[in-house]
């Protein structure tokens, strides 16, 4: 096993996850088998009770696991399923070590930071990396590994020292690292002193940096005198330093990686040849990159291609990425469909007629971006701000023959709409929002705990089945290849109140068209009249790829295309749409839950504990 150690300088937030990523999908376009882990040094056990506009989104994996957002661009980029022991936190370790002495396995010893917990980190990054996560089925050749934050911060540091203890632990020529700084651009001038630093603090905490990954946040690539300067002073040769600027979109960082010699680098540190590689990992490598390619041509011509404008009406669109797979999907499946997006924020309380009063000014902007969109969309959330300007938008959708996506709270908030101006249910809501209400239409799950918040929704991968009458007219399942049974991630605590399933049905052209196994938890709804009207209760923007855009948002991406779009891309998906979950993970709820009580990895029931 080979490692790959990912670690950031300077400041947060300057794309290590994109840069490990993308090194990941080079190496993959090789032939390699590749597998990676986060650490994120707070005291979290997850990120399920993290505040979206504090660390952004809540990616939610196929066993349930509520992970950081870093882990969805490892999926999205390697077409991987993780599962939630590929994320290691603070909390999760200092857990395991606790229980540990709790049970005498240390057996009276004292327990502390050196040795227990540093070693604990690196019991769980071996184990953890030697778990199957693609089609093969076979143990990964490499994890790369991204040690989140910053180099010098206290939360870190024993992992910091963890990773020091580990270059030696695996040998010299299975490790290679990485480090991500920041080179400032000063009125045209590239400074190389904070990243003199960085290396410096590294080098003093026992660990050398292999590649000096360079972030200037600016159009214009690092210069070759910046490189020499960095080389002289960080102790790497010039081809160990590598540029990384500002480019038109993420999908290029694989390209501008490969354009300064990566691959062949981690080819000679980490004696990658040695590795057997079959002739059909190869050639499936050599794929990878021709189709990777020909995908960001399209980004790159996209001033040339027409244009699709949405509007995404939420209630966390002060911190963007609060919504990132959200948008990953859309431009996935902008690509697909060769349009350019157009995607703009709406804060869903702005739509409300209380803020006409409050700020006219916001509430006209944003009712301008509503009318004038092709399509609108309403992600995910929780509590009651900004839902009754999100039923305004929706009625919108619906009335004007405006193509709409809802996902888990849009989902909810469409049966709301349809609820009160459709079957005419005065007052129906969410008990989330009324307790009291005399139409609850969306109720509280009664498996869900009300007293713990972390982990105890309805989470994970779940199959949702298409009722049999759909096959003639539901554009849904059309883009699903026609599939009567499909499987989505979900994270959701409220569900439709089945008491009112027929009433709401009965109204019109509402049809709950997937449902869960037992036909008793509607997952799926469509309006029959309607250009693309279409509500999941999972989060089908969890399973995007590149390479393979959620169904969901591509037939809605099509649709506010035009109608000629969509119909050429429902035939697309019915002849070779191919779902990204591994085979073993296609089983019913039952099963699911049993997988999701231990560890999750391509569909294999693997259970890591500690050993003994």
């Amino acid at each position: 096993m080979k490692y790959i150690l990912v670690s950031g300088g300077v400041v947060s937030g300057i794309g290590k996850g994109v840069i490990a990523s993308s090194t990941g999908l080079l190496l993959k376009t090789t032939g390699l088998k590749v597998t990676s882990i986060k650490i994120d040094p707070y005291m979290n056990i997850d990120a399920g009770t993290m505040r979206p506009q504090e660390h952004g989104e809540v990616y939610v994996l196929n066993d349930g696991g509520e992970v950081d957002l870093d882990l969805g661009n490892y999926e999205r980029y390697l077409d991987v399923t993780l599962s939630r022991d590929h994320n290691i936190t603070t909390g999760k370790i200092y857990k395991e070590v606790i229980e540990k002495e709790r049970r005498g396995d240390y057996l009276g010893k004292t327990v502390q930071i050196v040795p227990h917990v540093t070693t604990g980190i690196q019991d769980w990054i071996e184990r953890v990396a030697k778990l199957p996560v693609d089609d093969t089925n076979e143990e990964p050749d490499i994890c790369i590994i991204e040690l989140g934050g910053t180099v010098g911060d206290i939360e870190s540091a024993p992992f910091v020292e963890a990773m020091r203890q580990f270059q030696f632990r695996v040998g010299h020529g299975n490790f290679a690292l990485i480090h991500v700084s920041l080179v400032p651009d000063m009125h045209g001038e590239q400074k190389t002193k904070p990243t003199q630093a960085t290396v410096r603090d590294l080098r003093g905490l026992g660990l050398m940096p292999d590649l000096v990954t360079c972030r200037v946040l600016v159009r214009k690539p690092l210069s070759i005198e910046t490189k020499r300067k960095i080389s002289m002073f960080c102790h790497v040769a010039e081809e160990q330093v590598i540029g990384i600027h500002d480019v038109s979109s993420v999908y290029h960082v694989p390209l501008l990686l490969q354009e300064q010699g990566i691959i062949s680098f981690l080819q000679r540190k980490l004696e990658l040849k040695s590795i057997y590689l079959s002739k059909e990992l190869m050639d499936r490598g050599s794929r990878l990159m021709a189709r990777w390619k020909e995908m960001t041509d399209v980004i790159g011509k996209n001033h040339y291609l027409d244009v699709v404008s949405i509007v995404l009406v939420g209630k966390y669109t002060d911190m963007p990425d609060s919504y990132m797979s959200v948008v990953k999907a859309l431009e996935h499946s902008a690509a697909r469909c060769q349009r350019k997006l157009n995607l703009q924020w709406v804060a869903a309380e702005h739509l409300e007629p209380t803020h006409k009063i409050e700020n006219p000014v916001q509430y006209y902007d944003g009712w301008k971006n509503v009318v004038a969109a092709q399509g609108i969309l309403i992600p995910g959330g929780f509590g009651q701000r900004g839902t009754e300007g999100m039923l305004l938008a929706i009625k919108r959708a619906r009335e004007y023959k405006v193509p709409f996506l809802g996902i888990c709270l849009g989902f909810q908030m469409a049966v709301i709409e349809w609820a009160r101006n459709v079957s005419e249910l005065d007052g129906a809501t969410s008990t989330e929002f009324n307790a009291e209400t005399p139409h609850p239409v969306i109720i509280y799950m009664p498996e869900v705990s009300k007293t713990h918040m972390g982990g105890t929704m309805r989470l994970g991968l779940r199959p949702t089945v298409f009722s049999s009458d759909s096959e003639s007219w539901s554009k849904a399942r059309r883009m699903y290849g026609g599939k009567e049974k499909i499987w989505e991630r979900h994270r959701h605590r409220y569900e439709v109140n089945p008491e009112y399933i027929e009433r709401l049905v009965a109204a019109g052209d509402l049809e709950f068209v997937g449902k869960d196994e037992k036909g008793e938890r509607m997952q799926v709804l469509e309006l029959r009249d309607h250009p693309y009207f279409v509500g999941f209760q999972a989060h089908p923007e969890f399973c995007t790829r590149p390479l393979n855009p959620s169904p969901a948002f591509l037939g809605f991406v099509s649709a506010s295309a035009s109608a000629t779009v969509l119909e050429g891309q429902m035939k697309n998906q019915v002849l070779h749409f191919v779902p990204p979950h591994p085979p073993g993970a296609m089983v019913s709820e039952a099963e699911l839950k049993d997988l999701g009580k231990n560890t999750l990895a391509n569909g294999t029931e693997v259970i890591v504990g500690s050993p003994k």
